[in-house]
């Protein structure tokens, strides 16, 4: 086998290229689908509460511009991390009901939401999930709070 080709210069963003694909397969195959369709909630970043804060303060106005006021109710995983005690704090904040286990009766619309904060390059990326809308957004983060690092990408559904 000639190792000289591995070295070549001309080579070296196709193997980059490469191993970026092949890292975002073995990732998204980490995302675990809920029972409602949308991805499972999770926050593997451990962030501040100033900086949990800021990013569902942002994240939930957006979300709110996209499926209307708080007049619906929200089902959201039960969680004790900083961002889904802000998450939730946010969401009550602009008006929606916030159900974690409880029933609620044959009348009441249930948007299902989900959350996923992950790490990249330094930054944190922040992704809200419904049926009907995914929003995403990356934030530098301090000790204090955080700041949009990236314009917020929309995603609708069917």
């Amino acid at each position: 086998m000639n190792f000289e080709l591995f070295r070549s210069r001309a080579l070296r963003p196709i193997l980059s290229f490469t191993a970026a694909c092949s890292l975002a397969i073995v990732v998204s195959g980490c995302q675990s689908i809920g029972i409602d369709g949308i991805v499972a909630s999770s926050a593997t970043q451990k962030i501040s509460g100033p900086a949990a804060s800021a990013i569902a303060g942002d994240m939930v106005s957006r979300l709110a511009e996209q499926i209307g006021p708080g007049k619906t109710t929200v089902a959201l995983k039960a969680d004790t991390s900083p961002f889904g005690q802000a998450l939730e704090a946010a969401l009550k904040g602009w008006g929606y009901a916030v159900v974690t286990d409880q029933k609620t009766d044959s009348v009441t619309t249930v948007i299902p939401l989900a959350y996923v904060i992950l790490s990249v390059d330094g930054q944190v990326l922040a992704r809200l999930s419904t049926n009907s809308v995914e929003l995403a957004r990356a934030y530098s983060v301090t000790a204090s709070g955080a700041t949009p690092a990236s314009a917020l990408s929309i995603m609708r559904r069917g």
